[in-house]
């Protein structure tokens, strides 16, 4: 386990104190405003239930939804409180704003109760990081935690502005995360096989530059390998690719290379007419995918070859799925190598996202030994950049 070097919540007296909490309650919500997935919620239940056993009283606030700075009726946080209510069986008392005279008059006057502000995102003043609404929320309280991993490469009013004003701690899922994913760069067991797929191997560049320095083998899927395999001078019929991405990928190929980290392309693709559910498809080897075509999953021999490498895997890091799992056709390559990495001997970690919700959709989701909250704040940690709601807690 590695040593952080901020403070947690286990580090200072929280009994008696306000407790200003930044959560990640970002869920999605149905047409009757519903949780969908409580899946984030419950992510921060440890936090909040060790603030309650320790005598201290949340106030909770989060974002949901992209309001832009304006009230949206549809993204109140109301139906988030019911269902927190639910899962902590106590009372939750769901605010309609996040400052102001009647949020302090509604803290003093509910002191048995857990305070869930409004949606942060109504207000400018959150994004844009202004001193003002960020002094305002501190005043709520006398002490400040952040457990919303998935929002902190964002350094908004909410992560970072509120750090200037109140003692500022990190919650237990924060912790978490932040142990996990920094272990698997600094002490794997091996061999540590990385998976990644999704759309843009823009977005992963990053990534596998940090993984060439510590992974025996990167295994691609998903849109991003057109890339990798069109840089390789093989054809990709109409597949998805950056033209723009090509000479980067040829360097951190050689880079590979001279490292001696295997990279591996699908050996076969299943690939369709035109991008809908209903397309006509069929499996090709990856150096034949003809012109009009596009590939939409990786093909069986793939993903039997995948899991053979998965099987003799010690460590485990996945993140984007290997084809449009959300149409059945093309479904197999995702769900496969999911049931691969949930059966391995080996620690397995899931870089949230996309990567999250095919794990529900398979029901694997409790297979896994850690399924990251945050899919652009994971990236960014495992490129080895700073995330600025961490480096704003308090230093041990």
């Amino acid at each position: 386990m590695i040593e952080l070097p901020k403070k947690t919540i286990r580090d200072i007296d929280v009994s008696g104190k306000k407790v200003l909490v930044r959560v990640d309650f970002n869920v999605p919500l149905d047409i009757e405003r519903n949780v969908v997935d409580d899946t984030r919620i419950r992510g921060a239940l440890p936090t909040i239930r060790y603030l309650l056993d320790n005598g201290a009283r949340p106030i909770l606030m989060s974002h949901l939804g992209r309001p832009k700075g304006q009230v949206v009726e549809s993204l109140r946080m109301a139906p988030v409180g019911r269902r927190l209510a639910e899962l902590l069986d106590r009372p939750v008392l769901s605010l309609k704003e996040c400052i102001g005279p009647r949020v302090k008059e509604a803290v003093e006057e509910n002191p048995d109760k857990v305070i869930l502000l409004e949606n942060l995102r109504f207000y400018p003043g959150e994004r844009e990081n202004l001193a003002d609404f960020a002094k305002q929320l501190a005043e709520l309280a006398d002490i400040y935690v952040n457990d919303a991993f998935g929002t902190s490469h964002r350094a908004h009013a909410s992560t970072v502005g509120v750090t200037v004003f109140l003692p500022s701690v990190m919650g237990l899922l924060m912790e978490k995360e932040l142990e996990t994913l920094g272990g698997l760069l600094e002490s794997p067991e091996r061999p540590f096989v990385v998976v990644l797929g999704g759309n843009k191997v823009s977005d992963k560049l990053g990534v596998i530059d940090s993984f060439l320095e510590i992974a025996d083998t990167i295994l691609t899927g998903g849109g991003m390998c057109f890339t990798v395999i069109s840089s390789m001078g093989l054809p990709i019929g109409d597949s998805v690719v950056e033209e723009d991405q090509i000479k980067q990928i040829s360097s951190v190929m050689k880079k590979a290379r001279r490292k001696g980290v295997k990279v591996v392309v699908p050996m076969d693709f299943v690939v369709a007419d035109r991008f809908d559910k209903d397309a006509n498809f069929r499996t090709v080897p990856t150096e034949s995918i003809p012109d009009g075509w596009l590939g939409l999953d990786i093909g069986p021999a793939t993903i039997q070859k995948y899991c053979e490498i998965l099987s003799e895997a010690k460590t485990i890091f996945w993140n984007g799925p290997m084809g449009v799992f959300e149409w059945p056709s093309f479904e197999n390559g995702t769900r496969g190598i999911a049931d691969c990495i949930a059966l391995a001997d080996a620690t397995t970690v899931v870089g949230g996202g996309d990567s999250d919700a095919a794990l529900r959709q398979f029901g694997l989701e409790d297979d896994m030994d850690f399924v990251s909250t945050g899919g652009g704040a994971a990236m960014r940690l495992l490129e080895g950049k700073k995330l600025p709601a961490v480096e704003a807690l308090t230093d041990r």
